[in-house]
């Protein structure tokens, strides 16, 4: 099992493991969860995907089991931001407008953390491994990017996992349906030291 950080820089070294990373969110979030999402050829993409973000891929002979988008919330295209901003701003149907505590903001130590998944193909006896080398890779990049926070969107009990690997993890907003998914706005900060 190997963790790997996708860029528009770097994606020519690492053969098919983009679009395979797409293929596996078509299959967690349109197949599985029955979002509906922009897609294309068997892939799940959204207007975030852009050359700002960053992809956090665990995978196996190509295989991706889990993956993040990393994406600065100093970052605009066109009318779009980042996700949980243009959710607060309602330029989001399917995402409540009240989902953060706060005015999201606008800074370049502060990352959002989205679409975040483990694939259905990963046994259980490996979701606990495949969720902490996400983690990890996650905070490596994250850290590496110059963040010192994230904000997501993650299921209501992830801050619990969180903390066990020593992640400070905090729930930012209240408990709200998302595609089906009871989820939680969360802001984690990158000073703590993972276990």
């Amino acid at each position: 099992m190997q963790a790997t950080t996708l860029s528009y820089d770097n994606l020519h070294n690492h053969g098919e493991l983009f679009a395979n990373m797409f293929r596996a969110r078509h299959r967690t979030f349109i197949q599985n969860n029955r979002w509906d999402l922009p897609e294309a050829n068997g892939m799940e993409f959204d207007q975030y995907d852009t050359p700002a973000s960053r992809w956090v891929c665990v995978h196996r002979d190509g295989e991706v089991m889990a993956g993040v988008r990393l994406t600065p919330t100093t970052h605009r295209c066109g009318i779009y931001t980042y996700m949980i901003r243009d959710a607060q701003r309602g330029l989001l149907e399917t995402i409540p407008r009240d989902l953060l505590n706060f005015e999201a903001p606008i800074d370049p130590n502060i990352w959002e953390s989205s679409r975040v998944f483990v694939s259905n193909d990963v046994p259980a006896a490996e979701r606990l491994r495949v969720q902490m080398q996400l983690i990890h890779e996650m905070v490596v990049s994250a850290r590496t990017l110059g963040a010192t926070t994230l904000l997501g969107i993650i299921p209501e009990h992830s801050p619990r996992l969180a903390r066990r690997v020593g992640l400070d993890c905090v729930p930012s907003g209240p408990v709200m349906d998302a595609g089906g998914t009871r989820s939680v706005c969360v802001t984690i900060s990158m000073a703590t030291k993972l276990h």
